[in-house]
């Protein structure tokens, strides 16, 4: 659908790669077939898909430390909401500036 929009990229922040539990229905046609730069920024314990269950592909991966499906982090872990979000803020804008824009 990018490709065909004419967009400059595709971002997907917490790609819902598959259903909960049950990785054999991925949906990862979508991301490989987007036709331009595509970022996914993933929480590290989304239970609709963890980075590690992605394939290798032509997009790329951010990786949210922690987070679940909505980028919260337990107040126990290691890093706190504030890093967490600046995360996505620092892997969105890098990917952002890298754009080719035409």
């Amino acid at each position: 659908t990018g490709a065909k929009l004419g967009a400059a990229g595709v971002l997907a922040l917490s790609f819902p790669l598959h259903p909960p539990g049950k990785p054999e229905r991925s949906r990862a046609e979508e991301l490989l077939g987007t036709g331009v730069p595509t970022l996914v920024v993933q929480g590290g314990r989304d239970p609709f898909g963890r980075p590690e269950e992605f394939p290798g592909g032509s997009y790329e991966l951010a990786e949210v430390a922690y987070g679940d499906h909505g980028f919260a982090v337990p107040k126990k872990a290691p890093v706190g909401q504030e890093e967490a979000i600046g995360v996505i803020t620092d892997a969105v804008g890098a990917w952002l500036e890298r754009l080719p824009v035409g």
